[in-house]
């Protein structure tokens, strides 16, 4: 499931606000910007149809679930479910500086899921890091690199993937 809503930023007072609100900045100088918010809580079927769930922090209630994950891999610290967790140190908009460790931790998630486990990945916005992650697993699962983060941004988000930095990472991978 993903939830699309569409918010205003000023960025000269540093203030957001939604279309359906009274504008926080009126000032007639300013250059206000219109984005799409993503709230993701979408289930992906890999190639190999394994299920994992993609999200993105949402600070209004972060671990609200129908059904909790048995187990999440977090790509940033903010995560602190109350269910089995781990983080990977991974900064936002770049890629990880050990991308052995972070292909290590994709491989063993996976293979939770292909055991039955309701696994759950994300980042914050749900989109640099965890769709960098998804085109991993996408290649883990059998898709060629070249073609993973097609994949991601076919199958889970089309803004998956934000930077050149992490193209180049999922390219680079081995079947």
């Amino acid at each position: 499931m993903t939830e699309v809503s569409r918010v205003v930023a000023c960025p000269e007072c540093q203030v957001h606000w939604s279309l359906d609100k009274p504008a926080k900045c009126t000032h007639p100088g300013h250059q206000h910007q219109l984005f799409e918010v993503h709230r993701h809580r979408s289930v992906v079927i890999l190639p190999d149809r394994t299920k994992v769930t993609a999200v993105s922090f949402d600070p209004a209630d972060p671990y609200g679930r129908d059904k909790p994950p048995e187990y999440g891999l977090y790509l940033d610290r903010l995560w602190q479910p109350p269910w089995a967790h781990e983080h990977l140190d991974w900064l936002d908009f770049g890629v990880p500086d050990d991308a052995a460790q972070v292909l290590a931790a994709l491989g063993s998630f996976l293979e939770r899921a292909r055991a039955g486990e309701r696994v759950e990945l994300g980042c914050l916005g749900g989109h640099g890091r965890t769709g960098t992650a998804l085109a991993c697993l996408a290649v883990l699962s059998g898709v060629a690199p070249g073609q993973a983060v097609a994949w991601a941004r076919a199958n889970y988000c089309a803004e998956a993937v934000e930077t050149a930095e992490q193209e180049a990472l999922v390219a680079t991978l081995e079947e």
